[in-house]
């Protein structure tokens, strides 16, 4: 089962009892929930169409295959509900996250349930920043069960918001990580200079990437050959070694457009031969989707 939060926050605009309110019809009656779905992958679009069509509490008013459509069926008719995948054109970057963020300043009372293939903390805590009421992330694996997946469409519909267990495991174990972690003493801005190194970039390089003085650039370095305890007085062993530290504590994932993959710094790794202490991913094979029950 997912985790489910209720945000009890009375200042909200679209709280539960707002919402609530709106959804109510003539003599009290509760109308069904108006459902927009935006999902890139032709299989999982049709099954989430089928199960959604079937369900007497949902009304399905629209089907996007991309964010531009997402954002025009939302402007044509606002939904109660979006239900859209994270990575879809026209981007393919997190297109669904950007929509949910963008819908939390124009449309407060929509509620979004985030389908990912993966427990990613960073899409979760970019989906959940200002505020987790109306708001579910749940993995494509949970689309098997139609009464889960319609449960987060009600819960969020009500100013609710609903977590996938794994992701919540995700973010402890991250937490755990980065409390131990060697780069927790650094500050923001160290690393990101340290980031920049790792891409072999001189002093100069970073300053201009990083709009800063080239002084200011070598304090940072120096601030974070001291904090790594890099002792060495050669400076360029000293850029390896910080280069080596980051590479070893960044998410270990294998595709370049993953959130913490260092590639999306310009940085390239080769695997290594033996991964023991890989981060287990949740995904789910589209054509498991086939057969999995309504």
């Amino acid at each position: 089962m997912s985790v489910s939060l209720i945000d009890d926050d009375t200042g909200n605009l679209a709280s539960g009892e707002a919402r609530r309110a709106m959804r109510q019809g003539c003599h009290g009656c509760r109308r069904p929930l108006r459902v927009v779905v935006a999902e890139d992958s032709y299989p999982i679009r049709e099954f989430l169409t089928v199960i959604l069509s079937r369900a007497p509490a949902v009304d399905l008013v629209a089907v996007c295959s991309n964010g531009n459509e997402l954002s025009n069926a939302i402007a044509a008719s606002p939904p109660d509900v979006v239900v859209t995948d994270i990575r879809m054109p026209p981007s393919g970057a997190e297109e669904g996250i950007r929509v949910a963020m963008s819908l939390r300043e124009t449309h407060p009372e929509i509620g979004v349930v985030v389908l990912s293939q993966y427990a990613e903390p960073a899409y979760a805590l970019g989906l959940f920043d200002g505020g987790t009421g109306g708001r579910a992330y749940l993995l494509k694996e949970r689309i098997r069960d139609s009464e889960e997946l319609i449960g987060a469409i009600e819960q969020v519909a009500n100013g609710g918001s609903v977590i996938d267990p794994l992701v919540v495991d995700v973010l402890i174990q991250a937490r755990t990580r980065a409390s131990h972690s060697r780069l927790a003493c650094l500050t923001s801005r160290e690393r990101e200079v340290l980031a920049e190194i790792a891409t072999g970039k001189s002093n100069a390089a970073i300053a201009d990437s990083l709009v800063l003085t080239k002084r200011a650039v070598e304090k940072h370095v120096n601030s974070i050959f001291s904090e790594l305890d890099l002792t060495d007085s050669e400076d360029v062993s000293r850029r390896v070694k910080a280069t080596l530290i980051f590479l070893d504590e960044q998410d270990d994932d294998d595709h370049p457009d993953h959130p913490h993959d260092p590639r999306r710094h310009g940085v390239q790794r080769t695997p290594p031969l033996v991964s023991a202490a890989r981060r287990p991913r949740t995904r789910i094979d589209e054509r498991d989707t086939r057969g999995a029950r309504g």
